[in-house]
């Protein structure tokens, strides 16, 4: 009896993800569209910017050509900045001073925010055309950049609006504002439920950096 039940489970079962693979491939078929997106990680939560690196990876896996601009992180060694020094298809650049609170200049982050905001677009006008120099342009922290008003938001998302239609853009950063938010394709919004640091545990190589 207990042999019959559990053939009459896997029958049941397979039937069942007979019907949702044929749902699945369906819905998979049904999508046509082949371009460039715009994605946004944000929250209060731990994972933006590692989930951006992660998506590093996985087009350089794809042997996609990759740009990283890194604003407000400083020149502090970080693990993923001596990783990516080791991928050939990666260009890296770190382009803000440091945190807000350790600066403590407004001008200067201000300054280093339009540099960083400069060399951003210029990667992106590169990426245009049938021989792009990236497909996909990291811009970490920028929300950051945006929440303090160090860049006119309007100027950032009106020139985000005619990005090049075959490149991949990530920014990152908390607080992103509603018309990034709007314009994006993807936004994944991290939540914190809980972080080691609030437990008195201190940021930990490999994991915060």
């Amino acid at each position: 009896m207990k042999d019959v039940d559990e053939t009459e489970r896997n029958e049941a079962h397979r039937r069942e993800m007979a019907a949702l693979k044929e749902k699945q491939d369906a819905e998979v078929r049904s999508k046509t569209i082949e371009r460039g997106v715009l994605l946004v990680h944000t929250g209060d939560g731990k994972g933006k910017s590692t989930a951006a690196f992660g998506l590093v990876l996985r087009a350089v896996g794809h042997g996609m050509r990759v740009c990283v601009l890194q604003f407000t992180k400083g020149k502090w060694a970080t693990g993923e900045g001596k990783a990516l020094s080791r991928l050939p298809e990666v260009e890296h650049h770190v382009v803000g001073e440091g945190f807000t609170w350790d600066t403590q200049d407004r001008a200067a982050d201000m300054a280093s925010a339009r540099r960083g905001w400069e060399l951003a677009k210029e990667k992106i006008e590169a990426s245009r055309g049938p021989d792009p120099a990236f497909h996909l342009v990291v811009l970490d922290e920028l929300n950051i950049v945006l929440r303090y008003g160090y860049l006119p938001t309007d100027e950032v998302v009106s020139y985000l609006r005619d990005r090049p239609a075959g490149l991949h853009l990530c920014i990152t950063g908390r607080d992103a504002p509603e018309e990034l938010v709007a314009l994006a394709d993807t936004v994944t919004e991290m939540r914190a439920r809980k972080h080691a640091y609030e437990a008195g545990v201190k940021a930990q190589r490999g994991v915060e950096f």
